[in-house]
């Protein structure tokens, strides 16, 4: 009998700790944003995904450099991708200057702001998932650095 009143103790809180939380009224967690994901908030067009494995971003807020590797998905009902227009329109507004564009296959734009330059590679519509893979290469310009002299 003196054992009788633990032992039940015990065997209601290991059937306690055993059996799920099936509450309503917990929340769901909605899923960890990267921290790539994080500084290239507001640098990328909207519903793009980074792809970690081939991106790598050093440094943190408008500093940040390196390479981001997106997928952006197409308009609906259209071939195409914003991608190209969001970084020709959004871009300048965000302090950088459009030095380069060329448009086809595979997209190219060059920007600076600063002390940096930013070269965006937009390739064509992935036709397996409907998205075009955009390639954002910000890198530090050396102000110092003089062009090779010719021979």
């Amino acid at each position: 009998m003196k054992y009788l009143l633990p032992t039940v103790c015990l065997a209601g809180l290991l059937q306690a700790c055993a059996l799920p939380n099936s509450s309503p009224t917990t929340p769901v967690a909605e899923a960890p944003v990267s921290r790539t994901e994080q500084v290239l908030r507001s640098a990328i067009p909207p519903g793009s995904k980074v792809i970690p494995a081939q991106s790598l971003i050093i440094g943190s807020g408008e500093n940040w450099v390196g390479r981001a590797v997106l997928e952006v998905p197409k308009e609906p009902d259209r071939d195409t991708s914003p991608a190209y227009g969001y970084f020709v329109e959004q871009y300048p507004q965000q302090g950088w200057t459009l030095l380069s564009a060329t448009r086809g296959k595979t997209s190219m734009l060059v920007f600076t702001k600063k002390d940096r330059s930013a070269t965006v590679e937009i390739s064509d519509v992935n036709m397996m998932n409907g998205s075009v893979t955009v390639v954002l290469t910000v890198t530090p310009v050396e102000a110092s650095l003089q062009p090779p002299k010719q021979p």
